[in-house]
């Protein structure tokens, strides 16, 4: 999702300005709607939406006026694809609880990635991550719930404070199992909180204890 879609418009669509167009987006399990904003007459342009699993989706253009029947004017079908994002997302997922992973991506800590990389792929994969198919059971500290909060250990919460990635740090503290992580340290005494201070992410310190 969030690919900016132009659409083109026929000459016999081009209408009236009070004429709204929108897209329904039809998927085997979910149907999406985004609305459209007139870039000029002849174009339309749109946000595509997050979807739940890679799959081709038939698209419709439709247009709606007042007293009038919706209409749809035109089909297509777009293709959902894997990215790097969503590899990322699936992998932090099945992550959570286990150490030797956790602690394997460490690693991307040393080459500290610009800023500007940072920010977008936290924008990535906090929105890949938000339309994983989750399982019920999934919990921020991994599935072993016997484990208490006095044992160090890396979390998912330490790999997202550590990184500085504030959106993926939010979606975490609304999971379960994501509040409690903020206590916990890893084997250097380190809390995400603690973490968020050393590193001077003022606005992710400030999420953390808010």
């Amino acid at each position: 999702g969030d690919s900016v879609i132009t659409v083109q418009l026929t000459e016999e669509d081009k209408v009236e300005d009070d004429v709204v167009f929108y897209l329904v987006f039809t998927g085997s399990t979910v149907q999406h709607c985004t609305s459209t904003r007139k870039i000029n007459p002849g174009s339309l342009e749109t946000i595509s939406p997050g979807h739940d699993c890679c799959e081709t989706v038939k698209v419709a253009l439709c247009a709606s006026r007042e007293g009038h029947p919706v209409l749809v004017v035109a089909e297509e079908s777009f293709q959902f694809v894997q990215d790097e994002a969503y590899d990322a997302a699936q992998f932090l997922a099945t992550c959570a609880g286990n150490q030797q992973a956790l602690n394997f991506t460490r690693f991307l800590d040393r080459s500290r990635p610009p800023a500007a990389d940072v920010d977008f792929l936290d924008e990535k994969v906090a929105l890949a991550f938000r339309h994983l198919k989750l399982p019920a059971e999934w919990n921020v500290l991994g599935a072993d719930q016997s484990l208490t909060e006095n044992i160090p250990r890396e979390t998912l919460m330490h790999f997202a404070v550590r990184l500085g990635l504030l959106r993926l740090t939010w979606f975490l503290l609304q999971q379960p199992g994501g509040r409690g992580a903020l206590s916990i340290h890893n084997n250097e005494g380190a809390t995400p909180v603690s973490l968020a201070l050393e590193r001077g992410y003022q606005k992710l310190h400030q999420l953390l204890t808010e």
